[in-house]
């Protein structure tokens, strides 16, 4: 089984940018945790993060070649309003699980909404970097390995 691993805009900046929000963990330290609970897992994960929107579209699209088994995204900002990411993930037949460090719910009214969360087969929101780990074992349990 393989999860990709998929963060957008400005999430490269984790441990810098408003730890109010968002901790002091950095996104190499949560890939590393997502890596170790992969292993135990017994599934494969591959993290990719970029500030472009074209390079993350592409990136969605070689997924779709590949026939990943499971994706989690984070995608920042784009979360609220990139409708190009949300139709390059609809192309996907794999569970899609969406993540956000803080709870998007009780922030600021643009952050409220989700342009995945429709597509998305489930999110899971404001428990920190534990969001990434509940979200893959979420995806684990979603392609079927109830883990």
């Amino acid at each position: 089984m393989k999860v990709l691993v998929l963060n957008g805009i400005n999430l490269n900046m984790f441990g810098k940018r408003d730890p109010s929000h968002y901790g002091t963990e950095t996104l190499d330290q949560i890939n590393l945790s997502l890596q170790k609970l992969a292993t135990e897992l017994g599934v494969d994960i591959e993290c990719f993060q970029t500030n472009f929107e074209g390079d993350m579209a592409q990136r969605i699209h070689k997924a779709h070649t590949e026939a990943v088994d499971a994706v989690l995204i984070n995608a920042g900002a784009w979360t609220h309003y990139s409708y190009g990411i949300r139709d390059a993930l609809a192309i996907l037949k794999c569970p899609i699980v969406e993540v956000h460090m803080s709870n998007i719910h009780a922030r600021e009214e643009f952050r409220r909404h989700s342009v995945l969360a429709e597509i998305a087969t489930g999110q899971i929101c404001g428990f920190g970097s534990n969001s990434y780990l509940l979200g893959l074992r979420a995806a684990v349990a979603a392609i079927g390995g109830n883990k």
